[in-house]
């Protein structure tokens, strides 16, 4: 079972708890000092930061040993005292003019090192007596020797003061240094835990075989597990082709094992270079490829003597970095000789083979290209596009023929598209297109352009490139032109408001109608669309369910779920289909990691965060914002991050949602990317709602729902609006907001689409008829996935009960109301509820979805005690710790709960 830190550190549950026992003794005024020891990327730096992140109210001081300042007194030491300088003045006369010498300050003999020892543990004591004192020394083995002598010996002398002292070191076994300072040996991870951290690091599929090598190889070791495929492109993770010459990890680590293969003799260099290049640890493979390199089995031994590799059941390099080094160290020659001994042997592997063959030509050969373009087939067929990219470069390349080499190029540059890699894919386009083009090519070549400026840019440059793309393809490959079509119309939707002349009207009336069959999933999707934007949303509602229906089913394949699924997705979401729209997104984020169609994960896991908001799991949409963030940075995209906009409007923080919504805002202005800034107005005018701050909320609503054309965030925008203007008392607004809202809620004839449209009319209905709609509005939301919007349904008719003076039923639907938000951490709506129970008479607790985290158990513990009206005396005595200690968390209670008094504890406390 996989174990986690406090702050999510894989398996490190052992060493944060003791970091945290350390970080609470120096709170309560008892100082620890510790020493982690391990190897080279194990972690102890993240440690240090674990326990940084966890020293609230503490202050920090860090310093870390440098090599190239071993030879310099005090280098380190001043690193750590450097910000406590200004109290050196407090320091006794013989303590103070020690320090200041040794840190050049003042002239004068060389300081007695007893006497700087001794200053500096006064000047930490004196620093800590405000607030609790950290301080980190990182890589203490490079420590000068004055600095690491006087930092042993204030670890000994520490005792009352509040000062934790941890030091991170390679050191081990016989560490002179730190070895009367009590330590813990940081270790490799298990199993589990180093799978799951090489999973996070990973953008993109990696061969099973290959993710399987780099666990053993790793040992456990964060760093390389991470480390590892950073820095590499998809391509050359696929497979892993290409892998051990891109490892990115310190360059002094590999000379140092570069310089431990030269003394070995070629033999065994050359062994270690075929185990290098077979990227799987196959251990058969590697001896038949030997036997063909003639080279005798004991080459290998003195490789295992030099703890280089083990040749048991697999191939197991003692780390990541000698695979690197041994290919780094090789020749050219020396390469394709085991790349060709290798591609003999391999059998079972048509696509391994094809690439060692590759790697063993010298020159063009048509062969080998031949099959490295099947093997490009096979891997698009599975959605393997990094692969297929590197399979056809690698063919472009052994190609001799010209225009057969372009059109190789292209399709390598398509590929790398849907990798997510945009700058490489412009780069061999600009290649394919100085080459011999037929007009066809020409107009692939053009399509393909715009396509890279729509995945890179999402703004308003690509619409028109894309429709132009289509109408220029018609006459030259209709299937390829109605596909276009589809990506002019994503990119016009993007573009929105922003979108002039190219916009999704001017696409909808490019599209002909009259030689597409109908029965293809695109052609379905293509149909509803095109119907939409010019017959109309009644018109086009049996069209668009048709195409969602083919989208649901089952036999959709790898192909054609990237391709579409986000426009089949916008599609359920404008017919208010919100179990379609949980299914669809749901898909499309799983097949774009299947695939590593970063570009369209992009896009995917967007589309998903929205979809996870409506449903009310704010929890869980909050890792994708993070992995969009994070893949939006790989590939270079300026996606709007819509869906982390929606899920900060939700959590109703307004300090961050407001910052958040401004930024992506002026950015989508910038760039023409219409649609976030719709989605942005809605997201405000939701943020603001939730606050109840209707009249700015009215404003915000209104620009939201200025362009109908924008689809589902105008229409959410119409629905702000008719509460927010209901609010304000401008019920002429409302009711035309509510007009242009029904006229699609009844067309789509949805629960979704009816129980926001009940909930909107009894915004401005009174009596019985207001009683009835607020009832079913609740019933059909509560037949959905959307429960947000049922809780907002709810808050409502608690609302209006208040007002018509029924506080017992006003209570029931207030506290459901209540409850749900809690559960969802949606905190605008939860205060807003809390605030309306309040007005009914009962006590309502003030609570957010971060309380509960926010609390240590410490915290409770004392906030529980508190509560139950025992002195601050009485509590340290239970605890064992000060009355001071107490005071100074009951303080961080009281700011984190949002209460002024001993006397509001109990309401505000989460329940355990």
């Amino acid at each position: 079972m996989s174990s986690r830190g406090p702050q999510g550190l894989r398996g490190r549950r052992r060493e944060c708890h003791e970091l945290d026992q350390l970080l609470t003794s120096a709170r309560e005024g008892r100082s620890r000092v510790l020493v982690l020891r391990g190897e080279a990327g194990i972690g102890k730096t993240a440690l240090l930061e674990h326990l940084a992140s966890r020293a609230e109210g503490c202050r920090i001081a860090r310093a870390a040993g440098v090599e190239l300042e071993m030879e310099l007194p005090f280098a380190g030491l001043h690193q750590l005292c450097a910000p406590f300088l200004d109290r050196l003045e407090r320091l006794p006369g013989p303590q103070r003019d020690a320090l200041s010498t040794a840190f050049g300050l003042r002239s004068g003999n060389p300081p007695d090192r007893f006497l700087i020892s001794l200053a500096t543990l006064s000047l930490l004591s004196n620093v800590a007596e405000e607030q609790p004192l950290v301080c980190l020394v990182d890589d203490a083995q490079w420590l000068d020797q004055a600095s690491a002598h006087t930092l042993t010996f204030v670890a000994r002398r520490l005792l009352a003061e509040p000062v934790a002292l941890v030091f991170a070191t390679r050191t081990v076994g016989e560490d002179q240094t730190f070895r009367q300072v009590p330590g813990m040996q940081v270790t490799g991870l298990n199993d589990t835990d180093s799978r799951a951290v090489l999973r996070t690091a990973l953008r993109g599929p990696l061969d099973a075989a290959v993710f399987d090598e780099i666990v053993a190889e790793a040992r456990g070791n964060p760093l390389a597990l991470l480390e590892l495929p950073r820095g590499r492109t998809p391509a050359e993770l696929a497979f892993g082709f290409g892998l051990a010459h891109t490892i990115p990890l310190a360059s002094r680590v590999e000379e140092e094992f570069v310089r431990r293969l030269r003394p070995l003799p070629a033999d065994t260099r050359k062994l270690l270079l075929a185990a290098a290049v077979e990227p799987v640890g196959d251990v058969t493979v590697l001896w038949r490829a030997v036997e063909l390199l003639e080279i005798k089995p004991d080459a290998a031994a003195p490789a295992e003597a030099a703890g280089l590799i083990d040749l048991g059941t697999r191939v197991r390099f003692h780390h990541p970095l000698v695979r690197s080094a041994a290919w780094r160290a090789a020749g050219v020659h020396d390469l394709q000789e085991v790349h060709g001994a290798l591609a003999e042997v391999t059998e079972l592997d048509p696509d391994r083979r094809a690439w060692h063959r590759a790697q063993a030509s010298a020159e063009p050969d048509e062969e080998v290209a031949t099959e490295l373009e099947r093997s490009a087939d096979r891997a698009r067929s599975r959605g393997g596009f990094a692969a297929a990219a590197a399979f056809l470069e690698r063919a472009a390349e052994l190609t001799s023929d010209e225009a057969q080499r372009t059109g190789r190029i292209l399709a390598a540059a398509q590929a790398k598209l849907h990798a997510g890699e945009f700058d490489v894919a412009r780069n061999l386009l600009a290649v394919a297109e100085a080459g011999p083009l037929d007009e066809l090519g020409r107009a692939l070549a053009d399509r393909l352009r715009a396509q890279i400026a729509f995945a890179s840019n999402r703004g308003n440059e690509a619409p028109p490139l894309l429709l132009a793309a289509a109408e220029r393809l018609e006459s030259l490959d209709a299937e390829l032109a109605r596909d276009t079509y589809l990506d002019a119309f994503s990119a016009a939707m993007f573009a929105g408001r922003l979108a002039g002349t190219a916009n999704t009207v001017h696409v909808a009336r490019a599209v002909p109608r009259t030689h597409a069959d109908g029965t293809g999933k695109g052609d379905m999707l293509l149909e509803g669309l095109a119907s939409l934007f010019t017959d109309g949303y009644s018109a086009a509602m049996p069209l668009a369910r048709r195409a969602l229906q083919a989208f649901s089913a089952e036999d959709l394949s790898m192909s054609e779920g990237l391709r579409w699924l986000w426009l089949a997705s916008i599609i359920s979401v404008d017919v208010w289909d919100d179990e379609c729209w949980q299914v669809l997104s749901a898909r499309h984020v799983s097949l774009a990691r299947e695939a590593g169609a970063l570009g369209e994960l992009l896009l995917a896991l967007n589309s998903r965060v929205m979809a996870q908001v409506f449903a009310g799991e704010l929890t869980e949409a909050a890792p994708l914002v993070d992995e969009a963030n994070a893949v939006g940075e790989a590939t270079g995209s300026s996606l709007a991050p819509c869906g982390a906009m929606a899920l900060a409007a939700w959590r109703g923080r307004e300090e961050q949602a407001r910052a958040l919504i401004e930024t992506s805002m002026n950015e989508a202005v910038a760039r023409g990317e219409g649609i976030a800034v719709t989605i942005g107005h809605w997201t405000s005018a939701l943020l603001l709602n939730g606050l109840g701050r209707y009249e700015d909320a009215m404003g915000a609503a209104r620009q939201a729902g200025l362009f109908p054309t924008e689809l589902c965030a105008a229409n959410w925008g119409l629905a702000e609006l008719v509460e927010s203007a209901a609010r304000t008392g401008a019920t002429e607004d409302a009711a035309e907001a509510l007009e242009q809202l029904s006229a699609m809620t009844r067309a789509s004839g949805s629960d979704w689409a009816l129980g926001v449209e009940a909930r909107s009319r009894a915004l401005l209905s009174d009596g019985e008829t207001a009683e009835r709609l607020y009832q079913e509005a609740i019933e059909r939301l509560g037949r959905t996935r959307v429960r947000g919007e049922l809780a907002r349904a709810r808050l409502l008719h608690g609302e209006w009960l208040r007002r018509e003076g029924r506080r017992l039923d006003a209570r029931e639907q207030l506290r459901a109301a209540h409850e749900l938000f809690i559960a969802m951490g949606a905190e605008g709506f939860a205060e807003r509820t809390r605030r309306e129970l309040l007005a009914t008479g009962e006590t309502a607790r003030r609570r957010t979805s971060r309380t509960r985290d926010e609390l240590t158990a410490q915290e409770a513990q004392i906030a529980r005690l508190a509560a139950h009206r025992h002195t601050n005396s009485e509590i340290g005595a239970q605890l064992f710790i000060s009355p001071r200690t107490v005071e100074w968390h009951l303080r961080k209670v009281f700011t984190k709960l949002g209460v002024s008094s001993r006397k509001e504890l109990s309401e505000a406390l989460p329940t355990p």
